[in-house]
């Protein structure tokens, strides 16, 4: 018998129903959704956004997913952490999802203070997702060289390991090198937050940051049977196998027409096909399925019946 799904609601990315500014209301959302039964909140987050965010044309239905070079570059992008620490205050249970978490543009002791002090914060209840990302601009623009954005990832999650694991330490690496540092007060859970890798595919970055630092595996759609024999791989390689990764997926919307949200039924019935294969977490963005944002406790309580009914 499968699991019950846990489903994970998308906070970022619902300018349709909330006004941007409005950040407030994305609290809200997130204790609805933790009443609800919902496992989880994420938000994603850019620093800044230029020309080249839409340079793949604006998305036609705005409720659909910001991809790389599909957005317009007024998007409300407010800063995840800050907002995830709002959260933090107004909710007991909720995992508190970190998406898409930048890293190469942060110098990564200030990145393990304040994803530290968020995960104290919340109990051990944050997840974090780093990211390369995929603009060139958003590098420019705080200085850091967009062609090693990979190798700066790989030493900075080298970085938080050490700096997480205790007090003091040092590190002497391409990028950053110190010595006899103390980070205290550490993360709530020994060796730092819970962090999940994904992407586009698993390419061998990707397998190498999963097998020496991933708890979860969030593919960005449907995985090929290419990429799981990859993580698979590189977990075995590594003395894991991919059944230690939590393994994160999603609803498919399907809209009727640019102006329309997406009926919701069909899109939960996709859960089952992935629940076979192995998965066990869900997220779902409600933009893509509401317009009133009076109507998200309902609609949170509508998904986990549904979830539950699967």
């Amino acid at each position: 018998m499968a699991p019950t799904p846990r489903m994970l609601l998308i906070l970022s990315e619902n300018w349709t129903l909330a006004d941007g500014r409005d950040l407030p209301t994305i609290v809200r959302w997130a204790r609805e959704a933790e009443d609800a039964g919902f496992d989880a909140v994420m938000l994603s987050e850019h620093v800044v956004l230029g020309p080249d965010a839409g340079t793949g044309g604006v998305m036609g239905n705005p409720r659909a997913y910001a991809m790389p070079g599909n957005q317009d570059p007024f998007t409300p992008w407010p800063s995840s952490i800050v907002l995830l620490a709002a959260i933090a205050a107004a909710t007991s249970r909720i995992r508190l999802v970190a998406s898409a978490v930048l890293a190469p543009l942060r110098h990564p002791l200030m990145l393990a203070r304040e994803l530290g002090t968020l995960d104290l914060l919340s109990k051990g209840r944050l997840v974090v997702q780093p990211s390369v990302s995929w603009s060139r601009d958003e590098y420019a623009a705080l200085g850091v060289p967009f062609g090693e954005r990979g190798r700066i990832l790989d030493e900075q999650l080298a970085v938080l390991a050490e700096v997480w694991r205790g007090s003091p330490t040092s590190f002497h690496g391409r990028y950053v090198s110190f010595d006899d540092v103390h980070l205290e007060p550490r993360a709530f859970r020994e060796g730092g937050p819970r962090m999940w890798f994904g992407g586009q595919s698993a390419h061998r970055a990707v397998c190498h940051r999963l097998a020496a630092y991933g708890h979860g595996w969030h593919p960005l759609g449907a995985p090929s049977p290419e990429d799981v024999a990859a993580v698979e791989g590189a977990l075995g390689s590594a003395g894991r196998d991919i059944a230690d990764l939590e393994l994160v997926g999603g609803v498919r919307a399907e809209f009727p027409d640019d102006a329309s949200c997406a009926p919701l039924e069909p899109a939960i019935e996709s859960i089952g096909p992935q629940l076979e294969r192995g998965f066990t977490t869900f997220c779902i963005k409600p933009s893509q399925f509401i317009d009133d944002a009076e109507l998200m406790g309902a609609f949170c309580r509508e998904v986990i019946r549904r979830a539950e009914a699967l």
